[in-house]
């Protein structure tokens, strides 16, 4: 049993928030703070969002909002609002751009191996992506979650009735791909995007014997 996650690894997907948030910071010109001093800022409003109202276009939004009201010490203006809607226009109905080699790659292991989707964040915006991707005549099923922790992991064996220890969760998120599959008991593939949010980052036991290191998606045909 192969699962797959799917921003970022089937797709790119951090990169378009990356490039709404240089353009934030440009526009937001704070007279005191740099611009890596705002991000610290935005990324701790984004943390405690994410918690609070899970991930997605619209929860990142508010979290440029909210970060806006509070470096400037008052609420945002509806003409800055629109603004911050302007700016993030290019994340609403973008065109899905898979990684290299994915659709090659998984026709070659759907040949062979299961194949399951697991992806998490907004379910309209999740399923508008996946619906959008070309890909779902891979899987046995694309599953959409609040989050990707251990308990989701051990739900899924169960749904699936798979043994954890024959199973291989691939994705680029150490948070949520890497750790919990593996304290679920399952094998991991790490392929690492240099775009990934940087929530997403976490620290992976070098020695770990259950954790496969790859350089791109194309590599799994090689393993698998």
């Amino acid at each position: 049993m192969l699962v797959f996650d799917a921003d970022d690894t089937l797709w790119e997907n951090n990169v378009l928030f990356e490039r709404v948030i240089d353009d934030f910071l440009a526009w937001l010109d704070h007279p005191t703070l740099d611009r890596t001093e705002i991000r610290a800022v935005l990324d701790d409003i984004e943390r405690a969002n994410a918690v609070a109202h899970g991930y997605g276009s619209k929860v990142f939004l508010r979290s440029l909002g909210e970060c806006l009201e509070k470096l400037r010490e008052r609420p945002a203006t509806d003409r800055e609002r629109a603004e911050i809607d302007r700016l993030a226009a290019a994340l609403v109905g973008h065109q899905v751009e898979l990684m290299p080699g994915v659709a090659q790659t998984l026709d070659e292991l759907a040949t062979r191996h299961r194949l399951l989707l697991l992806t998490k964040g907004d379910r309209e915006e999740q399923q508008r992506k996946l619906d959008a991707c070309g890909l779902l005549h891979h899987f046995d099923a694309a599953h959409i979650v609040r989050e990707k922790d251990v308990d989701t992991y051990r739900w899924l064996a169960r749904e699936h009735a798979f043994d954890p220890a024959d199973a291989w969760m691939i994705g680029n998120s150490p948070r949520s791909d890497i750790l919990p599959a593996r304290a679920a008991g399952m094998n991991a593939v790490f392929i690492p995007n240099e775009n990934t949010w940087v929530l997403e980052d976490d620290e992976l036991d070098p020695g770990d014997p259950g954790v496969i290191r790859l350089a791109a998606f194309g590599d799994l045909a090689r393993h698998f």
